[in-house]
């Protein structure tokens, strides 16, 4: 019998150099990546919530956690 390995789902594209520093734009650019990629609201409602638990700083980790940050 083969091992079968869970495929890994990619990482929607969000664009944040020369973007606006701004928290909530980040935030903005990666909930349109997300509906752009079809995520389920439940999905989206997690990022958001594990994304505004700190400061700028855990933003733009859980950003790169998410998404393939460019």
């Amino acid at each position: 019998m083969e091992d079968v390995k869970p495929v890994k789902e990619e990482k929607p594209t969000v664009i944040l150099v020369g973007r606006d520093g701004n928290a909530f734009a980040i935030l903005g650019a990666c909930v349109k990546a997300a509906r752009k990629a079809n995520w389920p609201k439940e999905k989206i409602d997690q990022f958001k919530a594990e994304a505004t638990k700190g400061d700028y700083n855990n933003l733009l980790e859980i950003a790169s956690k998410w998404f393939d940050v460019e």
